[in-house]
């Protein structure tokens, strides 16, 4: 099955990040994306503005996107109301998130692991479109520490989506464990994606381990942009352009044009007035004889 790039950029990128851009920015942000080739753009979500002001406007953001052929829109929600507002909007997909720990859901969406587990089958039960569900600190959290892989692998097997994300929430799995999950919850029988975060500087490595593990899709952010506002310490997701120049290295065709991902990264450079943390764009995406 070909790999999916997903690039959430616009979404888990931007919502860490201490400004917060107008719609009309983190839309044109879109179609620079899926002007590069990305499969996939992850382009909101769908969260109150009092407690994610930089995710704002997002109905804006997604009547400002120029689609293109060929490239798929997704939005993020957490419960009901979030899902009601998508639905009534364009997006291909709906990707519905939980944590793997009560603690977690908790902090992030106010409800206890066995009510965020009904509210997400709900959702999947009423969805109108493709769907993602992606469980966040499925290696560790940051309020509970381990996770055990056995309770995210039977939280997996309740959810009826057509496709599952197992989340590096805080970067602090290695590529075994990595391997082992993924290969763990494939044998659900469902494509099975793997989103890092390369907080310890792993998040490269585990991405190779679960694509060897039988993984699909794999979630990256522009510039390395990204962290979770309820998650302490967890920095940015695994840079886009990293990512594509790593698996085009290793022989495996992205279609998704490289020096259009580090132009990305330049312009966002210059928006948000700080280095990313991407290293691809600044070591440039060639190599250059001395």
């Amino acid at each position: 099955m070909a790999l999916t790039l997903c690039d959430v950029g616009p979404r888990d990128g931007l919502q860490n990040e201490p400004d917060t851009l107008a719609p009309a920015v983190r839309a044109e942000l879109v179609n620079k994306l899926a002007a590069a080739g990305l499969p996939r753009i992850e382009a909101v979500s769908f969260v109150r503005d009092d407690r994610v002001p930089q995710m704002a406007g997002a109905e804006e953001v997604v009547a400002a996107i120029e689609r293109r052929d060929g490239v798929e829109y997704a939005g993020l929600v957490l419960n009901e109301q979030g899902f009601e507002r998508l639905r009534q909007t364009g997006l291909d997909r709906v990707n519905v998130t939980l944590g793997a720990t009560d603690a977690f859901n908790r902090r992030n969406g106010n409800a206890s692991l066995a009510e965020a587990t009904a509210r997400v089958e709900r959702i999947l039960a009423e969805a109108d479109r493709p769907t993602t569900a992606t469980i966040s600190v499925a290696f560790g959290c940051p309020f509970e520490g381990e996770v055990d892989p056995g309770v995210v692998a039977g939280l997996a097997g309740k959810l009826e989506a057509d496709e599952l994300v197992l989340a590096d929430t805080i970067g602090v799995a290695a590529p075994s464990a990595v391997r082992s999950l993924v290969e763990r919850v494939k044998a659900l029988g469902k494509p099975v994606g793997f989103h890092g975060h390369n907080t310890r500087n792993t998040g490269y490595a585990n991405a190779l381990a679960a694509l060897e593990a039988g993984a699909t899709v794999l979630d990256a952010s522009i510039g390395g942009l990204g962290g979770c506002p309820y998650a302490p310490r967890a920095t940015g997701n695994i840079a886009t352009e990293d990512l594509v120049y790593l698996l085009e290295g290793e022989g495996i065709v992205t279609g998704v044009d490289l020096d259009a991902l580090v132009e990305i990264s330049v312009w966002l450079e210059t928006l948000l007035g700080r280095t990313l943390e991407g290293q691809v764009y600044r070591a440039g995406a060639s190599i250059v004889s001395a």
